[in-house]
């Protein structure tokens, strides 16, 4: 994947020779056409907001001027916590926020305004939510990039949205972009969330082989920690009870997102991908992560 990245020099690495005002121009009238003609994305952030509209509430200037910063040319985002557009007991439509009550519409209202100032108005939208106010993934992409095709489910359809807005799908010419929002393995087989999981996992291996063709940027929220060097207190973790509950298959106890039997199945996700593609996944937590 190193063909596809280019690190970024510090402030003051290297010292630029001084141009006439002349020569100046043209050089930017050139960057500036190098920019409007990039066709594949070259620098990515990914980042679970734990509601989006709280965000641009509280956290917007930073986030702004990070993106401004390091100018990205896609934003993964997840839990975005939008509701999807569609009145009360009507079909909803996933690819765009509710706005058919008064609240709804001065929360759209709000988001968008965030959405369409300086940096993101470079940024095309995409949105995958669920019915209420949990869930949904949102991606952003620079303008002058122009995806061949953006889906939002795992088998590619377009037309089609995963359950509560876990999947957004950008494929460019020489590689694709997937953003993902996996569902929480919970503390118990009896309210089916193992078997949910489960079902997660397998149909994203089957995806990874199926797309083996490119390369692919996998990133998002994956709500796993693979290894022992990714949480802080292993044995505490893998030991996690809720409520004195120990599960029938001993490989699905201790914390949602460290146990045994999950650890597993990304680890299978993770050897395919290295097998039949050329992949770079990267997920966070309490911030955005860059590559």
């Amino acid at each position: 994947m190193k063909r596809f990245f280019k690190p970024i020099e510090k402030e003051g690495s290297a010292k630029k020779p001084s141009l006439s005002p002349s020569k100046q121009g043209a050089e930017n009238g050139a960057a500036q056409q190098q920019e409007d003609i990039k066709k594949e994305p070259l620098k990515f952030v990914t980042w679970n907001a734990n509601s989006l509209l709280l965000r641009v509430k509280n956290d917007w200037p930073q986030f702004s001027n990070f993106i401004s910063n390091l100018d990205p040319d896609v934003i993964a985002i997840q839990e975005v916590r939008m509701p999807a557009a569609g009145s009360k007991g009507a079909a909803k439509n996933a690819g765009e926020l509710k706005d058919d009550t008064s609240s709804s519409r001065e929360e759209k209202q709000i988001l968008m305004r965030a959405l369409s100032s300086p940096p993101f108005g470079n940024y095309h939208i995409w949105w995958s939510l669920a019915d209420s106010k949990y869930a949904g993934t949102a991606l952003l992409v620079k303008k002058c990039l122009r995806p061949i095709k953006v889906s939002f489910s795992l088998d590619r359809t377009a037309s089609k949205h995963e359950p509560d807005g876990r999947v957004i799908l950008a494929e460019f010419e020489t590689v694709r972009v997937l953003n993902t929002y996996a569902p929480n393995n919970g503390w118990k087989e009896e309210e089916n969330s193992f078997q949910r999981r489960r079902k997660w996992d397998k149909r994203l291996l089957e995806f990874v082989v199926q797309v083996s063709d490119k390369p692919l940027i996998w990133c998002g929220d994956l709500n796993v920690s693979h290894e022992h060097i990714d949480v802080s207190h292993p044995e505490f973790f893998s030991a996690a009870k809720m409520n004195g509950y120990v599960p029938p298959n001993k490989e699905d106890c201790g914390q949602p997102g460290f146990t045994l039997s999950e650890r597993k199945r990304f680890g299978a996700i993770l050897k395919e991908c290295v097998i039949s593609s050329d992949t770079v996944y990267f997920y966070g937590f309490s911030g955005p992560l860059i590559y």
